[in-house]
C-alpha cells in the first residue's frame, strides 16, 4: 500500500475522527483525575496510573477503529461496512460518545483493579494528607542534662496531637531513632507512613523556655506552618496545646468540642512538678527495659505528685512505671512498688477518671501485679477506645492476650499496633519474641530483620536472632552473631554468650564469664541470681561435686536473705527450688515451684523447671513427664531455661537422660524442619 492509499483509507475508516475523540476524552479524564483525586486524598500513584493507562490505550483504539466500525445497527468489521456509509459523517457524534462511555468505563474499572491491589491500599491508608511524625526536638540548651526538657516537650506535644481523632500521629518510640534535623525528611516519613514531619527545638535556660517548631510536607519541603515560642517554665504548659492546635488548623483537621478541652487541659499548675514529671517520662520513654532506668522513673514521679497531689497524668505514670518495676521484681523493696502502682491507680482513677493514660494505669497494675488478665483486658480496651490510633493499648493487649494462652489472638494485635507504628522497635521485639515461643522461628527472624534494617546493629535483635539459632541447635550461626556484641558482663545478653560456651561444652571459659557476671557492679540481683546457679551448673558440669555443692549453699543464702529484704516470696523462685534440688531436697523445691500462679504462658516453663529439679534429684521418669509437657505449651525463658531443640539437644544438663527413647522422641518432636529430613 503506498502512502497515498495508506493515509486515504485512515481518512475511509474514520481513524483521525477517533484520534481526536480519544485525545478530547483523554483530555477530559485527566483534568478529572488531576482535580478530584486530590480533594478525596487518592494517591499521586493513581493519578500516574490513569495518564498511563490513557497513553496505553491510544494504539489500541486506534487498532480498533481500523479494523471496526460503531453503528445503530452494532459493532461491525470496516471491510464490510457500504463506502457510503463509510464516507457518511453522521457516525461521528455517536464515535465520540462511544469513545467517551468506553474511556470511563476503563477509567472505572481500572481504578476497581488497583484498588484492590495491596500496594495501593497501604498506600491509600498510610499515606493520609492529615498523617503527621513528630521528631526528636533539639536540644538547644548550652547544659546537656537539660536534653529531658526537650524530650519530654516533644512527647507531650505527641501525646496531644494523638488525642486528635482526624489525625494520624507516629508514636514516640517510632520516632526517636531519627536525629532532630535529618536530612532526608522525604524518606524518613516514607519509612513512617506520614505525609508531614514536625520538626523543633527547645532551649532552656533557668526559668526561660524559648521554643521553636515548624510542620514541614515532606514530599515537596513545603513550610505548612511554623512559630517561635518564649515562655517562663511556669507559663509553659499552654504551649503544647497550641502547637496541637496550630497543626491541626494547618493540615484542615476539625476538633471536636471534646477535643479543644483536652488540648486546652493545664496538667498541673506546678512548674516544678511538671519538670520533675518530663524527667520521669525521659526515663520510661527509653527503648527496652532497664531496672535502673525504671527506678529513676519512678523517684521523678514521685516526686512530681508530691509537689503537686493533683497531677492526674504523673500519678498514671507512676502507676505504671512502679507496677512493671515490680513485675521484674527491681530494687530492693520490690513489695513497696507494688503499693506504690496501687495507690498512684486509685489516685488517678479519682482524679481523671475517664484520662485514657489512667486505663492504661489501671491496666498495666492488673496485668504486672494482680495477674488479674481479664480485668486488665477490659482497662486497655477502654483506653483504646479514648486513643484508637495510637498503639499504646494495642500492644498491651498482645501482652496479656499472650499471656491467656491465646497466641493468635496477640499477633493480630500486634500487626494491628504496627500498621499505626511500622519503626516501633519495642512493638517489634515483642511481635517477634510470640513467634519464638510459639517455636515459629522462620517469621521471628523476619521481625528481627526488619529491626536490623531500622536500627543496624540492634543488641536486642542481634540476641533474639542468636537466640533462635542457639534453640535449633545451628550453633554456628549464633556464634557469628554473637561475636557481633562487645564482651559486657554487665549486658542484658551476657548470660547468652555464656550459654554458648555451654552449649559448645567450653565450660572453663563459661566459668570465667559466670564469675566476671557476678562480680560486676551494680548488677541486679535478678540476673546476678541466674548467674550463680549458671556457675553452680558449670562447677557439675566440669566434675567439681564439691565446687558445686558449695556454690549452691551460698546461692541458696542469697536468695534467701535477698527474699527476707524485698519482702517478695516470689522473688527468685525458681532459683531457690534448683539450689533446694540440688542440695538433696526435691520434696521443698517442688512445694516452691507448685506456690506459684500458673497462665497460659508459664505452664511450659515451670513443666520445664520441673524437669531440671527432677534431674537435680535423679527422677529420670518424672524428668521426661514434665519435659514432654513443657514440648507441648510455649516456650517462654530464652536459651537454656526452656523446651527447645537446641537446648535438649545440646545442654549438658540433659546428658542423664541420653538414650532414654522417650527424651529422644520429645527432642525429635521439636526439630525443626530442616533437621526432620
Amino acid at each position: 500500500m503506498n502512502p497515498t492509499n495508506f493515509f486515504g483509507e485512515l481518512k475511509r475508516r474514520n481513524v483521525y475522527r477517533a484520534a481526536v475523540a480519544y485525545g478530547v476524552v483523554a483530555w477530559f479524564l485527566t483534568q478529572l483525575t488531576t482535580q478530584v483525586f486530590p480533594f478525596f486524598e487518592i494517591p499521586n500513584s493513581a493519578v500516574r496510573f490513569v495518564v498511563i493507562a490513557l497513553a496505553v490505550g491510544f494504539p489500541i483504539a486506534m487498532l480498533l477503529s481500523w479494523v471496526y466500525e460503531f453503528t445503530p445497527e452494532g459493532v461491525v468489521r470496516t471491510e464490510d461496512l457500504d463506502p457510503a456509509q463509510a464516507r457518511s459523517g453522521q457516525r461521528t457524534t455517536g464515535r465520540i460518545l462511544d469513545f467517551i462511555i468506553i474511556g470511563v468505563l476503563l477509567l472505572v474499572i481500572a481504578m476497581l483493579i488497583v484498588g484492590r491491589l495491596p500496594f495501593y491500599r497501604q498506600t491509600r491508608e498510610s499515606i493520609s494528607q492529615k498523617s503527621i511524625a513528630v521528631l526528636p526536638f533539639e536540644n538547644l540548651s548550652r547544659d546537656p542534662d537539660n536534653a529531658y526538657f526537650a524530650t519530654g516537650i516533644q512527647n507531650e506535644i505527641l501525646t496531644r496531637l494523638a488525642k486528635i481523632a482526624a489525625l494520624k500521629v507516629i508514636s514516640h518510640t517510632s520516632t526517636q531513632q531519627y536525629p532532630s534535623r535529618p536530612g532526608k525528611l522525604r524518606e524518613i516519613a516514607r519509612q513512617l507512613g506520614v505525609a508531614n514531619v514536625l520538626e523543633g527545638s527547645v532551649q532552656k535556660v533557668a526559668d526561660q523556655v524559648h521554643i521553636n517548631v515548624q510542620l514541614i510536607r515532606a514530599a515537596t519541603d513545603e513550610h505548612l506552618w511554623a512559630e517561635s515560642y518564649d515562655r517562663k517554665l511556669e507559663n509553659i504548659f499552654s504551649v503544647e496545646g497550641e502547637v496541637a492546635t496550630s497543626v491541626a488548623e494547618a493540615l484542615k483537621a476539625r476538633l471536636t468540642g471534646a477535643e479543644e478541652q483536652a488540648l486546652e487541659h493545664k496538667p498541673t499548675s506546678s512548674p516544678q512538678a511538671y519538670d520533675a514529671y518530663l524527667r520521669g517520662l525521659a526515663y520510661a520513654l527509653r527503648p527496652g527495659y532497664s531496672e535502673r532506668n525504671t527506678l529513676a522513673a519512678v523517684e521523678h514521679f514521685s516526686q512530681a505528685v508530691k509537689l503537686d497531689p493533683k497531677f492526674a497524668v504523673a500519678w498514671a505514670w507512676l502507676a505504671r512505671v512502679s507496677a512493671l518495676g515490680y513485675f521484674n521484681s527491681a530494687g530492693s523493696d520490690v513489695a513497696a512498688l507494688r503499693e506504690t502502682a496501687k495507690d498512684a491507680v486509685a489516685k488517678a482513677t479519682q482524679l481523671q477518671p475517664n484520662l485514657g493514660e489512667t486505663f492504661l494505669a489501671q491496666g498495666y497494675f492488673h496485668y504486672y501485679c494482680e495477674q488479674n488478665y481479664d480485668a486488665a483486658i477490659a482497662s486497655f480496651e477502654k483506653a483504646k477506645q479514648l486513643a484508637p490510633k495510637t498503639s499504646d493499648a494495642l500492644g498491651a493487649l498482645a501482652l496479656v492476650s499472650r499471656r491467656k494462652g491465646e497466641g493468635r489472638q496477640s499477633l493480630e494485635y500486634f500487626r494491628q499496633a504496627t500498621e499505626i507504628d511500622p519503626r516501633n522497635i519495642s512493638l517489634l521485639s515483642s511481635n517477634g519474641e510470640t513467634y519464638v515461643e510459639l517455636r515459629e522461628y522462620s517469621f521471628a527472624l523476619k521481625i528481627y530483620d526488619q529491626i536490623l534494617e531500622i536500627s543496624p546493629d540492634n543488641a536486642d535483635a542481634l540476641g533474639s536472632k542468636a537466640e533462635i539459632y542457639q534453640s535449633t541447635a545451628n550453633l554456628s550461626e549464633a556464634a557469628t552473631l554473637l561475636s557481633r556484641m562487645r564482651y559486657d558482663p554487665s549486658g542484658e545478653y551476657f548470660l547468652l554468650q555464656i550459654q554458648q560456651r555451654i552449649y559448645e561444652r567450653r565450660f572453663a571459659d563459661a566459668i570465667a564469664m559466670a564469675r566476671d557476671a557476678i562480680a560486676t557492679r551494680d548488677q541486679p540481683f535478678r540476673l546476678k541470681a541466674i548467674y550463680g546457679w549458671t556457675l553452680a551448673d558449670l562447677k557439675q558440669f566440669s566434675g567439681d561435686t564439691i565446687g558445686a555443692r558449695i556454690a549452691w549453699q551460698q546461692l541458696r543464702d542469697e536468695v534467701e536473705s535477698s527474699r527476707r529484704q524485698m519482702k517478695e516470696e516470689r522473688f527468685g523462685f525458681s532459683v531457690l527450688a534448683a539450689a533446694d534440688a540440688a542440695l538433696g531436697d526435691q520434696r521443698k523445691a517442688l512445694a516452691i515451684v507448685d506456690q506459684v500462679q500458673v497462665d497460659a504462658l508459664n505452664v511450659g516453663g515451670l513443666a520445664y523447671l520441673r524437669a531440671r529439679i527432677a534431674v537435680y534429684a535423679g527422677n529420670k521418669d518424672s524428668a521426661v513427664e514434665q519435659l514432654a509437657t513443657a514440648a507441648h505449651n510455649p516456650a517462654p525463658g530464652g536459651s537454656g531455661f526452656s523446651a527447645t531443640y537446641g537446648d535438649l539437644k545440646l545442654n549438658p544438663v540433659w546428658d542423664t537422660l541420653r538414650g532414654d527413647p522417650r527424651f529422644e522422641e520429645i527432642v525429635a518432636s521439636l526439630a525443626p524442619n530442616e533437621a526432620k529430613r
